[in-house]
């Protein structure tokens, strides 16, 4: 077991025979490690398969072992004949690949190329290591909540978190939300978070919001720079259904799904978010803990300059 507390569970049977692989938009970072993985895929006698935009992007050409122009779109429906994606960026990157995986079945197997890479499997100095026990199914797999939005607006889910925000330029945002049919905040603020216990080191933490150990059920609600003296963060039970409400007479609120833009929450209108259990599988080496991620990430980010 990999010593998350809950959710953690042994790396699936058989051998990896296809990976698709996802990379951040620098791709002079990525190409050393994109070597690594063309090698550790051929000693495993893998294929790895590239989007057309990852394939221009990193100025691949056909030979054996690789599929290109497959029709691994991020924004498309996932493929389900991968047995492992991996995801070569920061979290940003990792987070399209869960949510393009989410319900699929695959793992995700991260490669921290960003600044902090929190959701990330290996450091990218550990990449070559990393590939080869990844083609050795040699890690466990972690089921990542999500949550559900639904509303007005098609059903989509987040990883990370979903985010209310003020305009840029325009005055405060005027926010509430409710758990089930009681209104439990209501404040003018810049916006509102509410996070997965993953996203609870995000956005969430620097709101003031506590942390959630992964393995945690439940929901984070945070709000951003509230006018208040008293609007604290609130855990909220798997089981509860959140609804936020745009309390403004004229002014529409945006609305993000893990930091990307997902459209406007106008003015008197709501949205409904919910606990969705095992949204996404991260793959993770033996032996992590996410007490030991989080003192790691976040005390090297203490050292920044």
């Amino acid at each position: 077991m990999s010593g998350f507390a809950g959710g953690a569970a042994a790396g699936p049977p058989g051998r990896i025979r296809v990976a698709s692989v996802f990379t951040h938009r620098r791709p002079d970072e990525t190409r050393s490690a994109i070597a690594s993985l063309r090698r550790a895929a051929a000693a495993a006698g893998a294929t790895l398969r590239f989007s057309p935009g990852e394939a221009a992007k990193l100025a691949l050409s056909p030979g054996a072992g690789l599929e290109l122009a497959a029709g691994l779109d991020p924004a498309g429906p996932a493929r389900r004949d991968v047995d492992l994606c991996f995801a070569l960026g920061g979290d940003g990157t990792i987070l399209t690949a869960l949510r393009h995986y989410a319900g699929a079945g695959v793992p995700v197997f991260g490669v921290n190329f960003g600044e902090v890479g929190f959701l990330s499997t290996v450091d990218r100095e550990r990449a070559e290591e990393g590939f080869e026990l990844a083609f050795r199914r040699e890690f466990d797999v972690l089921a990542l909540p999500a949550i559900a939005i639904d509303g007005e607006r098609p059903e989509t889910i987040a990883i990370n978190d979903v985010s209310i925000v003020r305009r840029h330029g325009r005055p405060v945002a005027q926010l509430a939300y409710s758990v089930g049919a009681d209104e439990v905040g209501r404040v003018r603020c810049d916006g509102l978070v509410v996070s997965t216990p993953a996203g609870s080191t995000g956005y969430n933490m620097a709101n003031g919001g506590p942390v959630m150990a992964w393995g945690v059920e439940g929901l984070v609600v945070s709000f951003i720079a509230p006018h208040s003296l008293t609007a604290r963060p609130v855990v909220v039970a798997p089981g509860d259904v959140v609804t936020i409400h745009n309390r403004s007479l004229d002014e529409a609120a945006e609305v993000a799904l893990d930091g990307r833009p997902a459209g406007l929450l106008e003015a008197g209108a709501s949205l409904e978010v919910r606990f969705a259990d095992a949204g996404a599988l991260l793959a993770q080496l033996p032996g992590v803990t996410f007490y030991r991620r989080l003192r790691e990430k976040f005390g090297r980010l203490a050292a920044m300059p």
